[in-house]
């Protein structure tokens, strides 16, 4: 701002430098899509830890693999996640169907989200104990006494420990502590569907079974669930796969199947590919259950998934691990989970750029493989980028590969490998997004060389962690935005061009060493 000049002396002003500082985006928030115990449907919900996922969405289930994949993924060292949920009923449509609702003494309640689990609710109404401290909170409130009653609920079956939350001093009438507005920012474990009765509830202890409509459990998951026809649906309703759109980000994609041991219709696979094209993520392809090391390559190849998969990768076979749901008896699940946990291990200790593969990338919590391999196996595969998962004797379970879809040694993509295209998404993501400021300025030279100066700065501080490759900034990256990529015909259109390169590190997946025999000679 210019300063008015009105009296002889010395006036300061402080003058902007110009600098836009860059910051990465996060590198493995995996987003988990699929059937799950409780929770809201068709919404990204963000999660940072396992017992969050546990008091949202229910935890482990016996009908669904996301549960599993969701566990997995935090044993590995898993961080931020998505997840959402879908209520299936394609086929069925009573599955997934209203949340199971009660009368609760004249107040009517309803489960806070679809999913049998409603059924087993229990409340507890009881009203406030006339005296000098009831009057009290009835005075703060400014209401009646008798209009004061307090609500405990309590979730799960009865012979097993119950969740409990009570909420005291509540009311029907306008106040403070108005029941719909109490429980609407709650844990979510009960709401009130319509309007509140005239006096407050009566007290007593009320089920579901009792004096309710019982929720249902979500059907086998179909293509339809994942991928809705669009027909008859607003624009701005996004269901199934494409409620991620909403999510603000996510960078790795894992779709567990609806039954623990089951598999992802096929047809969902493409849809998903074409989904993190679009939104910069990388999707971890589950192998089907029934496929064997010789017909892995088959199933692929019959999908169409080689020819569009830079942004997946999909990983042989099913990890083998305990079900505590079932005595812990060992059986197969998808690796998805796992891999992810695994990325978001990597991502952290070492960086995007390097392969989240090796004898570092040891899967926690599985006790086998469901197919083993041989070194020969694992060569039959690779070359066509099916990356393998195999079992060492000194260092257990690990992933052994970090090829794209693309990464056939025939089809010679420069995104061959796994770290190569997750460093180019990331790059991708975080100039996306710290650019916005450049919209509107003027498009000119000061423009331009302010561009050049704050995504060479960043670019050079990946260059000194070791992302790129070549000894010098001038090997690894470029940086360009001038008269040259930007012309006055793109001047007059509202256009400024930014060309930036990068040299990547590709993994070092074939080590030779060659042995040479010395011989002795006579000094």
């Amino acid at each position: 701002m210019a300063v008015t000049l009105t009296y002889p002396g010395v006036y300061v002003q402080e003058v902007p430098s110009g600098n836009r500082t860059i910051t990465g985006v996060a590198t493995a928030v995996t987003a988990f899509v699929g059937s799950a115990l409780r929770g809201p449907v068709h919404r990204p919900v963000p999660i940072s830890s396992y017992a969050q996922f546990e008091r949202q969405f229910g935890g482990l289930w016996r009908n669904s693999g996301l549960g599993y994949a969701v566990q997995d993924y935090y044993l590995n060292g898993g961080n931020l996640a998505v997840i959402v949920r879908l209520p299936g009923g394609a086929e069925d449509e009573e599955a997934g169907a209203a949340p199971a609702r009660m009368d609760a003494g004249g107040l009517t309640l309803e489960a806070a989200t679809r999913g049998a689990w409603g059924d087993l609710l229990e409340v507890d109404v009881a009203h406030a104990t006339a005296g000098p401290e009831a009057e009290a909170v009835a005075e703060r409130q400014g209401v009646a006494v008798d209009a004061l009653f307090h609500l405990t609920v309590r979730e799960g079956p009865r012979a097993e420990p119950r969740q409990q939350e009570s909420h005291l001093n509540l009311t029907v009438v306008d106040g403070p502590r108005q029941v719909d507005d109490v429980l609407r920012i709650s844990d979510l474990v009960v709401t009130v569907p319509g309007g509140l009765p005239g006096t407050r509830p009566a007290p007593g202890t009320y089920t579901v079974r009792s004096a309710g409509s019982t929720g249902r459990d979500t059907g086998k998951l179909v293509f339809a669930d994942y991928v809705p026809p669009s027909a008859g649906q607003p624009a701005e309703e996004k269901v199934g796969i494409d409620a991620l759109r909403d999510a603000d980000l996510f960078t790795i994609l894992c779709l567990p199947p609806g039954d623990p041991g089951g598999d992802l219709p096929d047809e969902v696979w493409a849809h998903a590919l074409a989904l993190c094209a679009e939104e910069r993520a990388f999707l971890l392809v589950d192998p089907p259950a029934d496929e064997s090391r010789t017909t892995i390559r088959t199933w692929l190849e019959g999908r169409g998934l080689t020819s569009r998969g830079r942004n997946g990768g999909i990983y042989f076979p099913r990890l083998r691990r305990a079900d505590p749901l079932r005595d812990n008896a060992v059986r197969p699940f998808v690796p998805s989970g796992a891999v992810a946990g695994v990325m978001a291990r990597t991502d952290s200790a070492r960086g995007v750029w390097k392969a989240p593969a090796g004898t570092e990338a040891g899967i926690t919590g599985a006790t086998g493989l469901a197919v083993t391999l041989t070194d020969g196996e694992n060569g039959d595969l690779n070359p066509f980028g099916i990356n393998c998962l195999r079992t060492f004797r000194t260092v257990g379970t690990v992933v052994w590969g970090a090829r794209t879809l693309r990464g056939a040694d025939l089809v010679a993509d420069e995104y061959k490998y796994v770290p190569v295209r997750r460093l180019a998404l990331f790059l991708e993501e975080t100039l996306w997004r710290n650019l916005h400021w450049v919209v509107f300025e003027p498009n000119d030279e000061p423009l331009w060389a302010q561009i050049r100066a704050s995504i060479g700065a960043f670019l050079q501080d990946l260059f000194r962690q070791g992302a790129f490759q070549g000894s010098t900034p001038r090997d690894a990256y470029f940086v360009r935005c001038d008269a040259e990529t930007t012309t006055q015909y793109d001047i007059d259109r509202g256009i400024v061009n930014i060309v930036v390169g990068f040299a990547p590190l590709k993994p070092a997946e074939f080590v030779v060493v060659s042995i040479q025999q010395k011989t002795a000679t006579a000094s």
